[in-house]
């Protein structure tokens, strides 16, 4: 008879076999809800350098619970729900004071796209109807409001997505049947569009799977472009691919509406001849999934992330597996690099009424740690963020999360997932409470300094707790313009640290060189962080040019 203590061995065995990768911890984290009713639902947020964030949903929702100031109406006879509109249907939120006030949105932003320019100022491109080619300007100040362009783009463009370049201009990628793309601002021969049949081929009939395609600057200033399961490194001045990766193993869509999300993670090594550049996709829809929700079949969502080194001379996709599946959800660069995966399903697909069963815990995924110890799941929110969801960072380290409307319209009674107007913010476990002895807080430079490429720079901090030198880094965070499970424009460098040197009272100065090209760093504003065994100070706003 076999002893019952070699059974137990066995079976603990197994179970290890079975089991997912391990956790590297506990649950963490904190929620707060900051509005219970903001009057639109955040299916857009971008955070301005005046630390506040534009929030835009779509005009062809009805009214909103928001009334536009003085008693203004929006008049659009192209409107096809409300010819007179006098509610809003942007916002801007100020995070310092908990406060928001309306915008006055000319025409329709549904399902837009657009990324913050060099000096500041928000360019939002297209979306539907009579919206579809326009271009809108947002100032930050506590007082702007949108302007809006005519027939600022060349071509239609609905969920398409737009990279800012090493010049200052915008690259606007693809959207609905667009397969091809544009600048702005336009320029002497860059008026018009440019072919780009690499969308047609990643169009799936009838359903797409390649809408938002992701899209990041690389290293050596040409565009990784994911669509649907496959990417090219794309030489967009020569209209050239350069090269061609292997589709991620199994051959899911990962973009809309069987939506992943997906990163480009920290760049480190700046100073060094060759930086190494990484993307992480996260989450989808397995095939033919958006074809069964129209039979009410939501099938389970993908719970693998797929990694690559894209700037390896043989690049192939590693494989992980995620604590949760998960479509629709949100990924957030953290200020110490890690990836703050939030919001969305774990079945469906994008679309009206097309999600079931939210996930409700975050999940942190740690890059530096070894392969099956990288996710651990984080404490939940009580409200589901299902379609139409959002999260963003904030100056101060915590995530703003808003947005979830599955319905054609505002539909906040008897429907499964209600229309969400509340804002939240999820809280890392850094900034909890037992570390603050340990959070940095930047005394120099200033927030609002500038700085210029390849410059050599000395930040100041002050740290009450003991000090680890040798866990002491700088890191620079692009805020990104969220929609739809894909954050544009987000990136992080780590500037590194050099000699950290302790100038007495619990202040210390280390030494750091900032970006060497607007390829690694694009000229604009970045949040800057002193970030301390894995706890970030608060950011101050740089501007980079």
């Amino acid at each position: 008879m076999t002893p019952p203590n070699i059974i137990l061995s066995f079976l603990f065995c197994y179970l290890l076999l079975i089991a997912k990768p391990p956790l590297t911890g506990a649950a963490g984290g904190r929620w707060q809800v900051l509005q219970n009713n903001i009057g639109i639902t955040a299916m857009h947020m971008q955070l301005l350098n005046d630390d506040r964030v534009v929030i835009f949903d779509r005009t062809d929702f009805g009214k909103s619970n928001l009334s536009l100031p003085n008693g203004e109406c929006r008049s659009d006879p192209n409107d096809t729900v409300l010819k007179v509109d006098c509610t809003a249907h942007s916002a801007e939120y100020d995070v310092v004071t908990n406060t928001f006030r309306a915008l006055f949105v000319q025409t329709d932003v549904w399902c837009s796209s657009g990324a913050v320019m060099p000096d500041g100022r928000l360019i939002q491109t297209g979306g539907f109807n009579d919206g579809e080619r326009r271009v809108r300007i947002f100032k930050p100040c506590a007082t702007c409001d949108w302007q809006e362009v005519p027939n600022g783009l060349a071509a239609r463009r609905w969920y398409a997505t737009n990279h800012i370049l090493p010049d200052g201009r915008q690259i606007i990628i693809g959207g609905r049947k667009q397969f091809n793309y544009e600048y702005y601002p336009k320029s002497s021969g860059t008026t018009g569009t440019f072919n780009f049949p690499f969308l047609a081929q990643t169009n799936d009939a009838g359903i797409e799977n390649n809408l938002y395609p992701f899209v990041f600057l690389n290293v050596d200033g040409n565009l990784f472009v994911f669509a649907n399961n496959r990417a090219i490194l794309f030489d967009y001045k020569n209209n050239k691919i350069v090269k061609t990766y292997p589709q991620i193993p199994g051959g899911d869509p990962r973009c809309y509406p069987s939506t992943g999300s997906a990163v480009l993670l920290p760049l480190k090594n700046l100073q060094s001849q060759f930086v190494e550049a990484e993307v992480l996709v996260c989450g989808g829809a397995p095939k033919g999934s958006y074809a069964q929700v129209s039979k009410k079949n939501f099938v389970g969502a993908l719970d693998t992330c797929a990694r690559i080194k894209i700037t390896d001379s043989n690049p192939q996709w590693v494989m992980e597996t995620m604590p949760l599946a998960r479509v629709m959800g949100d990924m957030t660069l953290l200020p110490n690099g890690n990836v703050l995966i939030i919001n969305g399903a774990a079945s469906g697909t994008a679309g009206w009424e097309s999600g079931r069963n939210p996930v409700l815990n975050p999940v942190i995924y740690r890059p530096d740690n070894k392969l099956g110890s990288r996710f651990e799941t984080q404490n939940p929110t009580t409200i589901p963020r299902m379609y139409h969801s959002t999260a963003i960072l904030l100056r101060d380290g915590r995530v703003l999360v808003g947005g979830s409307n599955p319905h054609i319209g505002y539909s906040f009674t008897n429907v499964l997932f209600p229309t969400e107007l509340r804002l939240e913010a999820f809280s890392p476990a850094y900034l909890d409470a037992q570390v603050a002895n340990l959070r940095p807080k930047i005394v120099t430079p200033a927030s609002q300094t500038q700085i210029n490429y390849g410059q050599s720079l000395f930040v100041r901090f002050t740290v009450t707790g003991t000090l680890a030198p040798n866990l002491v880094s700088v890191t620079m965070v692009a805020p990104p313009l969220t929609t739809h499970s894909f954050s544009m424009n987000q990136r992080l460098l780590v500037l590194g640290a050099g000699k950290v040197t302790s100038l007495g009272k619990s202040t210390y100065q280390v030494q750091i060189t900032t970006p060497g090209s607007g390829i690694l760093a694009p000229s604009g504003f970045y949040l800057l962080f002193v970030v301390h065994q894995d706890i970030p100070s608060e950011g101050i706003w740089v501007q980079i040019k």
